[in-house]
């Protein structure tokens, strides 16, 4: 009787390690995946526009999902120029005039730093978890894993602009890409991952392009070069101070 209860027990817990994760679970996991306890990267930021195209290399740091300082290091003419996060907060430095600017809500419809992202895409990037509604709407596989769609409805009181989200989670939970819809139903922008590789231990979406639907020659590309994470961050890392003359 005691091997046959054991037999139960083991498996039902099997069914349920076999059951999949729910919509929530799955942005959720997205979002930690990317950023760990702590991260830190260098990534390459190509602007596109039919008739130019600039690039800058960004150094950033992370902390849970509130905290984030990002740098510019080249090229020469842009570098220190940094933003820094703190929850919904924002402020920018800028060394040309060793000034930091606070971003009011009025301004974070903006571009972030002339990309096809705004701030409130650098701002808000975790909101999604708590001021949405999950909903799992399919599933298929590709190269080998499951990948989950999940529609994303805002609250009705959630303060955003989107009418909709739509993800698409691979199994391993990297975002593959991430849809924006407006009020009406139509499709505004899309962040598309086009590469994953391996980096700092796990699989991450290496080169990731956003750009407006209706302005396909126009897109910003972010190129990851170099990622860990899960490692100790200085606690003045986060800091006013620091964004004005960094230590780190």
């Amino acid at each position: 009787m005691r091997i046959v209860l054991l037999a139960l027990v083991l498996l039902a817990g099997n069914a349920a390690a076999a059951e999949p994760p729910t919509a929530r679970q799955l942005v959720q996991q997205a979002m930690d995946h990317w950023r760990g306890t702590t991260s830190h990267s260098v990534i390459t930021m190509t602007i596109h526009r039919p008739d130019w195209e600039r690039s800058m290399t960004l150094e950033g740091w992370s902390q849970g999902d509130k905290l984030s300082l990002v740098r510019v290091i080249e090229p020469a003419r842009d570098a220190g120029n940094a933003t820094l996060l703190n929850d919904s907060n924002m402020w920018t430095y800028t060394p040309k005039i060793n000034r930091i600017v606070k971003v009011p809500s009025s301004m974070m419809a903006q571009s972030w730093m002339g990309s096809d992202f705004s701030n409130k895409d650098i701002a808000k990037s975790t909101d999604i978890i708590d001021a949405y509604d999950h909903r799992l709407d399919g599933t298929e596989s590709r190269d080998g894993h499951t990948v989950y769609t999940v529609t994303s409805i805002p609250h009705e009181d959630a303060a955003v602009v989107w009418g909709k989200e739509v993800l698409l989670i691979r199994d391993d939970f990297v975002l593959l890409e991430q849809q924006y819809w407006d009020q009406d139903g139509v499709l505004v922008k899309r962040l598309e991952t086009t590469e994953v590789a391996e980096m700092g231990g796990r699989p991450v979406a290496r080169v990731m392009q956003m750009g407006d639907v209706d302005t396909p020659g126009e897109w910003t590309r972010i190129t990851t070069r170099e990622v860990e994470f899960d490692l100790d961050l200085p606690p003045q890392l986060f800091t006013l101070s620091n964004l004005r003359n960094p230590r780190q």
